[in-house]
């Protein structure tokens, strides 16, 4: 596996086991993810948030800038996705110019994934076929396998069926 691309896994592993404090939708944590987005922190579904955090802290990595062709941290900020919104990740995807795939691809380590539900996550591993089950971390979700931001409550590991996925959006080829 790149190693750029196993840095960002290992950020987002990091993350798992962070749960929601207060209510729902809350948290100091969750609102140090929403920082990450162009939205203020509120009460507000924050998976985007999640993933916008983990790549805002991976483009800190020297290695990953310059594979990525971005010469300092702060054009790298500025590249990177600030969208609070799932279906605002394509966009954003669309606009730099990355490969936006269709649910009917293999799932690779690394790719995020938008779900037709409005939510997205980051691929953890290779999908052996597209029938394969996809593995990722998500936030605002939870562990019995519910998939709103009403029931969601922390970062966890899930396995989801590939009929979900919307898209997936590949950084590195």
């Amino acid at each position: 596996m790149n190693s750029c691309i196993q840095k960002l896994i290992d950020i987002a592993q990091k993350e798992v086991g962070t749960r929601e404090q207060g209510g729902n939708n809350t948290g100091a944590r969750i609102v140090e993810y929403q920082g990450a987005t162009w939205l203020a922190p509120g009460a507000w579904p924050w998976c985007a948030a999640l993933t916008s955090w983990v790549m805002r802290e991976w483009l800190e990595d020297e290695e990953v800038r310059r594979t990525l062709q971005l010469a300092s941290f702060s054009l790298a900020d500025k590249w990177r996705c600030r969208d609070a919104s799932a279906f605002g990740w394509e966009k954003w995807a669309v606009q730099r110019k990355l490969k936006l795939l269709p649910e009917t691809e293999k799932a690779r380590a690394g790719d995020f994934v938008v779900f037709d539900f409005s939510h997205i996550g980051l691929v953890i591993e290779d999908q052996p076929r597209p029938t394969n089950k996809i593995r990722t971390i998500e936030g605002n979700t939870n562990g019995k396998g519910e998939r709103d931001s009403v029931t969601g409550d922390g970062v966890w590991l899930k396995e989801r069926v590939p009929s979900l996925v919307k898209s997936y959006i590949r950084i590195f080829d």
